[in-house]
């Protein structure tokens, strides 16, 4: 009657991973794929592509990714390979690390925070040419 239509891996891997608002995970993820974060993540995140972290969502722990935006809370050491966009309803605090960093009115940035590329000299000033 109904031929199923199977999907091969590549229609697999355009969809995001995501973790819903009612789950709460603790642990090491490492993936290649974008990852949407609505409820509460502890740990080591690791993706090569970009991660959204919801309004609601709440990361604690070691991520490194390719791009992130941020309308939730974050809490330790943030590795962001390119883009790091912070909306207003975020929330960060500990450590950053990014290519490039947009913050909206409104956020809250209590980080440290180093840029990619930039260089400074032994008393972290940067350096003058």
């Amino acid at each position: 009657m109904f031929a199923e239509k199977k999907k091969n891996a590549s229609e697999y891997s355009k969809l995001p991973n995501h973790i819903g608002a009612t789950t709460k995970i603790k642990g090491d993820i490492t993936s290649q794929e974008d990852f949407r974060i609505d409820g509460y993540f502890e740990g080591n995140l690791t993706t090569t592509a970009k991660i959204v972290l919801g309004e609601k969502g709440h990361l604690e722990g070691n991520i490194k990714c390719g791009n992130a935006e941020i309308l939730g809370k974050v809490s330790g050491d943030f590795v962001v390979d390119n883009l790091l966009s912070i909306k207003s309803t975020a929330s960060i605090d500990g450590t950053v690390v990014t290519g490039k960093l947009a913050i909206e009115p409104g956020a809250v940035f209590n980080a440290t925070c180093q840029m990619k590329g930039a260089q400074s000299n032994k008393n972290g000033q940067p350096k003058t040419k």
